[in-house]
């Protein structure tokens, strides 16, 4: 039975440092992203997994090399960002300006991914996950691994505004110790980020 699946998000970008909604746009890690995917790598490196799945996108893909995990990674397109249409390369502070009421988990995007197409996709990674006997790593972006999150808690897409994490930042799902509720088990762990 699955015991915990790790979510790794990528290292730091320059749009993840000035905030720009970054979907399919596949930019490189920033040096201090780089060096944080190494620290993330030794934060892991006790630990086994019985399987380590990435985005193909650049920053997520390096992380999971620098983190010491490429040669066993496999690529998984639905772990790819939310696709984020007209609102790609924007920031969250420039769209309300336009749309005071948008929320990202609500609302989606124009030209781009619902939140429920979002879930879709979330939904296929939490049930291939589940059938893996052993622990996982994923490596993906931000909103994706919010939304990723709520589904594993059996939750709307919405929920995903509840939940937060940092670059090259570490979180878990799992269940309780007997197995019959799914579960956040801990989120957000930086402590071996560079700042």
């Amino acid at each position: 039975m699955l015991e915990v699946v790790h979510l790794a998000r990528h290292g730091e970008t320059a749009w993840s440092l000035s905030g720009q909604h970054t979907g399919s746009t596949d930019l490189r890690l920033t040096e201090r992203g780089e060096r944080n995917a190494k620290r993330l790598g030794a934060r892991l490196r006790e630990h086994t997994f019985a399987k380590v799945l990435t985005s193909p996108l650049r920053r997520a893909s390096r992380t999971c090399e620098l983190a010491g995990f490429g040669s066993v990674a496999e690529v998984d397109r639905d772990l790819v960002e939310w696709n984020y249409g007209a609102y790609e390369g924007r920031t969250t502070v420039e769209i309300h300006a336009e749309r005071p009421d948008w929320n990202l988990f609500r609302d989606g995007c124009p030209g781009g991914e619902t939140p429920e197409q979002v879930g879709r996709r979330a939904d296929r990674v939490v049930s291939r996950v589940r059938a893996i006997r052993g622990d996982v790593l994923l490596f993906s972006s931000g909103h994706f691994l919010r939304v990723l999150a709520a589904r594993w808690l059996g939750l709307a897409p919405l929920a995903g505004k509840y939940f937060y994490s940092s670059t090259a930042s570490l979180s878990a799902v799992g269940y309780e110790a007997d197995l019959s509720q799914p579960v956040l088990r801990l989120w957000d762990d930086t402590s071996h980020v560079e700042r």
